[in-house]
């Protein structure tokens, strides 16, 4: 009976050990609850399972250029054809399919084994921690602007990033002789409206010889660099591209064009008032 009981203690504290373990890991990626049907992989199960798995990173091509998992494949989610290329990799591996994205806050990685469910593409799996932490964690395993392995201390961290800010207000204050203002919008999200005409230069990410030659001549000419995109997310990336430039006096639009739009609409508000 004594060990019958010490069993069932046993197994009591067991169970609640594993309950406190899942809450945790619920509280510290709130997308495992609000994606319950996604199966994850840790950080460490990733990195154990290397060539055994297939990795596919769904985020913006931009993104997966700056810094990515080494061997990983980059099939954005946003991608028209995602389905379709999905299917392809599938066709190809009957390896477990982990998708990633940037991070805790970042539900992609989510969402791309959702829509595999949807497709009836079996044996996907979610690597929630993001590419952050796998950089940290395995410099050796990652890639920075093409270059592997990379040093740990170059990943930026959100308190420098955050430095190099600045209010939609403030943003125009500063535009002057001396500074060259740079919208890096691609065309479908500019729609052909520019907020400082005459005075900014339409850039896309991903037109990188003409961006490079822009940050030659703000070097050249020690003119500030004052850049936005459309949500404030994507100039995050290109932080990597103006340090390897040497590129040191720059900010960018806090809040990107949306928050540009909501100042100017504040400011009909009120004056309507």
């Amino acid at each position: 009976m004594r060990k019958k009981i010490l069993f069932l203690l046993g197994a009591m504290l067991g169970l609640m050990s594993y309950q406190a373990s899942g809450a945790d890991a619920n509280e510290k990626f709130p997308g495992r609850a609000l994606y319950p049907e996604a199966g994850v992989y840790e950080l460490n199960d990733v990195f154990q399972q290397l060539g055994k798995i297939s990795i596919v990173d769904v985020r913006s091509q931009y993104e997966f250029d700056t810094l990515r998992i080494k061997g990983a494949i980059n099939i954005s989610l946003t991608d028209k054809d995602f389905d379709g290329k999905l299917r392809t990799l599938r066709g190809s591996t009957e390896n477990p399919i982990v998708f990633y994205c940037n991070g805790i806050t970042c539900h992609k990685s989510y969402q791309a084994v959702r829509r595999a469910l949807i497709l009836k593409i079996e044996n996907t799996f979610a690597y929630d921690a993001g590419i952050f932490a796998w950089a940290k964690a395995h410099p050796d395993q990652a890639v920075l602007l093409g270059r592997s392995p990379i040093n740990p201390a170059d990943i930026i961290e959100k308190e420098v990033f955050g430095s190099h800010l600045l209010g939609p207000s403030d943003f125009g204050a500063q535009i002057s002789d001396a500074t060259i203002v740079l919208d890096v919008r691609d065309r479908f999200q500019r729609e052909g409206v520019g907020f400082f005409p005459g005075m900014e230069r339409r850039i896309a990410l991903d037109q990188t010889e003409k961006l490079d030659k822009v940050l030659q001549k703000a070097k050249r000419e020690d003119k500030t660099l004052l850049i936005y995109d459309e949500a404030g997310h994507q100039v995050q990336w290109l932080q990597y591209h103006l340090v390897d430039a040497g590129v040191k006096n720059y900010y960018f639009m806090k809040g990107g064009a949306k928050a540009y739009y909501d100042m100017l609409a504040g400011k009909d508000a009120k004056e309507k008032k």
